[in-house]
């Protein structure tokens, strides 16, 4: 009876993990994060290729060994506690059968990575240049050839590849859109290559994958795909000068920023604004999100940053300012103007 209630309570523990596992893969699949395994570019189609290439290899052989060494377990169980088996020698022919096919398995995994690496890891020649730095904790994309300077928000033309100059400010970040395949580090002092495409238009969520300090989870990214035309429009609109403030509170939000620290930190093209420390905000009102994509921009988000940021975001080099109700509410207007 002891032996039996013992293999009753191990079968037990087998079914619970079993109804885990699915119960685990169906609650990610829920959360609908970005996945590697829903690429909509070239890169991406080839890696997650890969990826279920393996993955059918290694569940082959899960399966194969699970089953011999449950047959192994129920077909030569002892009947006898006090009975050794008999001690024999193994068997030659099969111990190389295994260890050859193993060689075998191994060496055709090497060879489709080396394919895979080879045919992903070279940009192509017309691909649009961007330099990417990583700060602590936001991301600043540069369009060399365009004249364009940004935050937090890559936009790309559909269809398109683009080079990625990926370095860091401070401390080592890493830049990383699932969906569209590829993940490179940012070093600081040095300068690494990554290059993206994306065939289907749309929004695609990206965040930083190097521990970088206690924001790390909140240094997020997105990567705007348009059209051709849209692209345009939006290239010609990024190189405008930073509007002028026509609305009576906005232009006391411009006097609020030009007197406060907000001046000292912040770029806004044509105006006295020309810090380097946090974000070019000159055209942030177009802007999707704000706060490195934590928060929705939106007027009342604007001002819950304005009013404390080291509470959405702690360790921000943006301090507590300090700013009366009055000024938050002039700031908002003139800075929701800038698109």
């Amino acid at each position: 009876m002891a032996r039996i209630r013992g293999a009753a309570r191990g079968w037990a523990r087998w079914g619970a993990v079993g109804l885990l596992i699915p119960g685990v893969w169906l609650t990610g699949c829920a959360a609908q994060s970005p996945s590697i395994l829903a690429p909509v570019s070239p890169k991406g189609r080839a890696e997650a290729e890969l990826f279920w290439f393996i993955f059918l290899i290694t569940a082959g052989v899960f399966v194969l060994v699970e089953t011999l060494l449950l047959y192994a377990v129920l077909r030569f169980r002892a009947r006898d506690p006090h009975t050794v088996p008999p001690q024999i020698h193994g068997n030659n022919a099969l111990e190389i059968s295994w260890t050859t096919a193993t060689a075998l398995g191994l060496a055709v995994i090497f060879a489709m990575t080396w394919r895979t690496m080879a045919a992903t890891s070279a940009p192509p020649a017309d691909a649009m240049p961007v330099k990417v730095t990583g700060h602590q904790w936001w991301w600043e994309f540069e369009y060399p050839t365009l004249g364009i300077t940004t935050a937090n928000e890559l936009v790309i033309p559909v269809g398109r590849p683009v080079r990625l100059t990926v370095t860091s400010a401070d401390v080592i970040h890493s830049f990383w859109v699932p969906q569209l395949g590829g993940k490179m580090d940012a070093i600081p002092g040095r300068e690494n290559t990554l290059w993206l495409q994306a065939d289907v238009e749309g929004v695609y969520h990206g965040q930083c994958a190097e521990l970088c300090g206690v924001s790390h989870a909140n240094m997020r990214l997105r990567v705007r795909v348009v059209s051709d035309a849209d692209f345009q429009r939006w290239v010609e609109a990024q190189r405008a000068p930073a509007a002028q403030p026509v609305e009576p509170l906005a232009q006391q939000g411009y006097q609020v920023f030009m007197s406060k620290a907000c001046v000292g930190c912040h770029t806004i093209n044509g105006t006295p604004a020309q810090g380097k420390v946090g974000p070019n905000l000159t055209h942030v009102g177009s802007r999707t999100t704000i706060a490195a994509g934590l928060l929705e921009n939106t007027p009342e988000n604007l001002a819950r940053w304005l009013d404390n940021p080291p509470a959405i975001k702690p360790g921000s080099l943006m301090p507590r300012l300090g700013l009366t109700p009055e000024e938050i509410q002039a700031l908002v207007a003139y800075l929701s103007s800038l698109k």
